[in-house]
């Protein structure tokens, strides 16, 4: 036995002969919760944000109704379904919408960057808040949508594009984000 195991024990008295120590029982590494964690200043919970940013699919179902169209039709009518099929196929390819846990952005070119409304001039994006009204046509086949927004100008814009995206997609998440729409 090594010295260092040996301990005196003090007996009524004095002392008597040295023992063995006996190791303590291992403490376990038990985590604690704070009784006042509620108390501690500066730290901040992560709060869920209230939606989740959705770019719905891209569709090619009205350029390629478009072009298909156009085949059976004589030449006049051949070029300009032809050109608008082929125009709404490469604007589904660059456009994205992006909508986000404010607004609504629109987005093109691979690197989707941030794009000038061409007409009114500023940033493609609007907040939910701006949007007075909106409506699908047709809603079982979405052909075209239009919404309205005072973002822009206090009177009102308003705004028509081609659904090249999945229509119930975007339905279902201008549904949730906007207010009701003026078909219902």
């Amino acid at each position: 036995m090594a010295l260092s195991s040996l301990q005196p024990r003090l007996v009524h008295g004095g002392f008597s002969l040295p023992t063995a120590v006996t190791p303590r029982p291992r403490q376990r590494n038990v985590q604690t919760t704070a009784l006042f964690s509620f108390l501690k200043l500066g730290s901040k919970t992560a709060t869920k944000p209230k939606y989740e940013t959705v770019i719905p699919e891209t569709s090619y179902a009205i350029p390629a109704v478009l072009l298909g169209e156009d085949m059976g039709w004589g030449r006049r009518v051949f070029l300009s379904l032809g050109l608008l099929g082929a125009f709404l196929a490469v604007q589904a390819s660059r456009v994205k919408f992006v909508f986000d846990e404010d607004a609504l952005e629109v987005l093109t070119g691979k690197d989707e960057e941030e794009s000038e409304n061409a007409f009114v001039g500023g940033r493609n994006r609007w907040s939910y808040d701006s949007i007075i009204n909106w409506e699908f046509w047709f809603p079982s086949f979405p052909i075209l949508v239009y919404f309205k927004e005072d973002q822009t100008r206090p009177e009102g814009q308003i705004h028509f594009f081609p659904v090249l995206f999945n229509g119930k997609q975007l339905f279902e998440v201008m549904s949730e984000r906007f207010n009701k729409p003026e078909s219902d």
